[in-house]
């Protein structure tokens, strides 16, 4: 009888454990069914400047100056409560893959179809670059705005290299902070060999192609030097098409001296003519705020599933693995 207890107990634990395991699944299953696109979050600059302006005014000033400074606030605001001038601003925080592409293809759509036409779009752009055909796509999208003759704005803090930078030249101008890096115009690809190590411990590995080029070089085949010469030329050839997009879209700049993969600091890349003005994104959207309605573009980011489920260190495993392996493709050029 204490056998059949124990077993009855056993039997009692598993099936919760199942059961469980199965509220869990069909969790995550309708969650996912529900998981729509992340919505972005807009926020008026001018509103939340005022509301930290009046918040350290309320904790440093006198009473007799805070009555003096809403008494000059309210004969303001009788003059006009709303610019005539809209602004407005996206971000970009640049990975590998450019993984922010999509959004800010949907948020320059939205305002695009917008009536009447924004005054000016700024895009605040931190990446030092990634794929080819990703930044490349990235890029395509910030043309939208200049083919529709909206003045267009990039304000670089940190970083706009590479492909970060080929994105950055789409723009009427360029603002960048004094220690900013800038440049590095060239193309890079990577390819890591195992064939010695097969032939070391007798493993045999084959490709089959039809057409010549289809594949040049090989992580674990034996490469040849005609496979190099033509994955050398190929890469110069991505090189060309960086250097003619550069010198379209930003004429003053003298391709020849800049398209080395050198990177410069603000200070020197204002005297290449690789940016045109010295200012952080925070100071030109204040000055901007002070004659239209400025509006910051930002996306709230949804928790995954896996991060719902607590199994966020798992994702980040996987991403990691998922990285690395994006990295090891010699089918894909970095800018």
């Amino acid at each position: 009888m204490e056998f059949l207890s124990e077993y009855g107990m056993f039997l009692a634990k598993a099936v919760t454990v199942i059961i469980t395991i199965a509220v869990i699944v069909g969790i995550a299953a309708s969650a996912l069914a529900k998981e729509k696109h992340d919505k972005p979050k807009i926020e008026h600059l001018n509103k939340s400047l005022n509301e930290l302006k009046g918040y350290f005014e309320s904790e440093i000033l006198s009473k007799k100056a805070l009555k003096a400074i809403k008494k000059s606030a309210k004969a303001d605001k009788k003059k006009s409560d709303d610019f005539d001038k809209k602004v407005y601003v996206l971000d970009f925080n640049g990975d590998i893959k450019a993984s922010q592409a999509n959004h800010i293809k949907n948020e320059i759509t939205a305002i695009l179809a917008m009536n009447p036409k924004p005054d000016e779009v700024v895009v605040k752009l931190e990446s030092g670059g990634g794929m080819v055909h990703q930044y490349g796509f990235a890029s395509s999208q910030l043309e939208r705005i200049t083919n529709q003759q909206i003045p267009l704005t990039v304000c670089v803090d940190r970083v706009a290299a590479s492909g970060g930078y080929m994105m950055a030249a789409v723009a009427d101008k360029i603002v960048a902070a004094p220690f900013a890096i800038v440049g590095s115009i060239g193309v890079i690809a990577q390819v890591p060999n195992f064939n010695k190590v097969l032939k070391k411990n007798d493993i045999d590995f084959e490709v089959h192609t039809a057409g010549e080029y289809k594949r040049t070089l090989t992580m674990f085949g034996e490469n040849t030097d005609k496979a190099r010469d033509k994955f050398r030329e190929d890469l110069a050839e991505v090189h060309v098409m960086f250097k003619d997009f550069i010198e379209n879209h930003r004429p003053t700049v003298d391709v020849s001296k800049v398209a080395n993969g050198d990177i410069w600091y603000g200070q020197k890349a204002i005297e290449l003519n690789l940016v045109d003005e010295l200012k952080t994104s925070d100071e030109y959207l204040q000055r901007k705020a002070e004659e239209a309605d400025v509006y910051l573009i930002t996306q709230e980011k949804k928790k995954t599933i896996a991060q719902k489920l607590g199994l966020a260190a798992q994702a980040s495993v996987s991403k990691g693995v998922e990285s690395a392996i994006e990295k090891m493709s010699f089918q894909k050029w970095f800018y």
